[in-house]
């Protein structure tokens, strides 16, 4: 069950701490962590029962990151089981993320090509973004991936803004000019 605002409330005061505390970066570090295990089903299928206790599943959690997370992130989670908010645990850490990379400047730039493409490739259109204004003082975070459906060319996703300059964009863009009959209309 989704639950954005609640996860948006607890990144924000936990961000809030880590940054007060001056452990942000550990902070993180130890939801990058917290977020692997958030990926493992069993685990999670325990953290979203009903059945099982808050209390129960407190335990759980120390007895398996008891010493490699901060006594920050500990208290924090403590108090995301006894409010009954760990169903939430991937939607705060990704919040938190998110928190973090616009605390930093970070923004996401996803390549798809339909084909791997060379590092030369990736640093140009990187490049090529970095002479926008509106990305020219940001740190880039690429990511690659391959969907061979785009047929060619590439589409990127930056934050919010998708650039599509695949062949499917285009075929798109011409199949819907000759089902309306643009040109025909035109003609008469």
């Amino acid at each position: 069950m989704r639950q954005p605002k609640v996860a948006q409330r607890y990144a924000k005061a936990l961000f809030d701490l880590a940054v007060e505390r001056n452990e942000l970066e550990k902070i993180k570090a130890d939801l990058e962590g917290i977020k692997e295990l958030d990926n493992h089903q069993e685990l999670k299928a325990v953290w979203n029962s009903p059945v099982i206790q808050g209390e129960k599943k407190q335990k759980i959690f120390t007895a398996i990151l008891d010493g490699k997370v901060s006594p920050t992130t500990t208290a924090f989670f403590n108090l995301l089981f006894k409010k009954g908010r760990e169903i939430a645990v991937g939607e705060i850490t990704n919040a938190f993320n998110a928190m973090y990379r616009r605390h930093h400047n970070i923004q996401l730039v996803e390549i798809t090509t339909a084909a791997p493409v060379s590092q030369e490739v990736n640093d140009f259109i990187v490049s090529k973004l970095k002479d926008r204004p509106r990305f020219a003082s940001s740190k880039l975070e690429v990511t690659n991936k391959v969907d061979a459906a785009i047929v060619g060319g590439f589409v990127l996703h930056v934050d919010d803004v998708l650039y599509d300059a695949s062949i499917r964009h285009d075929l798109q863009i011409i199949r819907k000019q000759f089902i309306e009959n643009m040109y025909i209309q035109k003609l008469r």
